[in-house]
């Protein structure tokens, strides 16, 4: 039986489904993936046998390529958030963006030596369950 996950971006312009099992989980410290995201890595689901269906608002996801390179990032045009690209090898998810639980566990951390100065010892900051006062 394929698992199917839903998604959607923060906006709720878009959303989908993905028919399929996630086969890999990477996070990813490179470079473009931190400038993306905004944060010290990316969360990616990797399904090479799924499929994304497109529910609703397939007309405001968009894609940038850098060029020359492999790096691609889809999008919701209208709120930014992240979203599932379809490559010739897998389709690529961003955790983020899904509304179903995952279960499956990051595989590794990838890009790891080019992660940021300040990705040191995170689990030594302090924690709270809310924004602090």
């Amino acid at each position: 039986m394929t698992q199917k996950h839903s998604g959607s971006c923060l906006c709720g312009a878009v959303t989908f489904t993905i028919d399929g099992e996630f086969d890999k989980f990477f996070l990813c410290h490179c470079s473009r993936c931190r400038k993306f995201s905004g944060t010290a890595h990316a969360s990616n689901l990797f399904s090479f046998k799924g499929k994304v269906d497109w529910l609703s608002g397939k007309e405001n996801v968009k894609f940038y390529d850098v060029p020359d390179t492999r790096f691609m990032k889809a999008f919701c045009a209208e709120c930014g958030s992240p979203l599932p690209r379809e490559r010739e090898e897998a389709v690529v998810v961003p955790a983020g963006c899904l509304d179903t639980p995952v279960d499956i566990a990051p595989n590794a951390h990838i890009f790891f030596a080019d992660r940021a100065n300040w990705d040191e010892h995170l689990e030594e900051a302090e924690t709270f369950d809310q924004r602090p006062g």
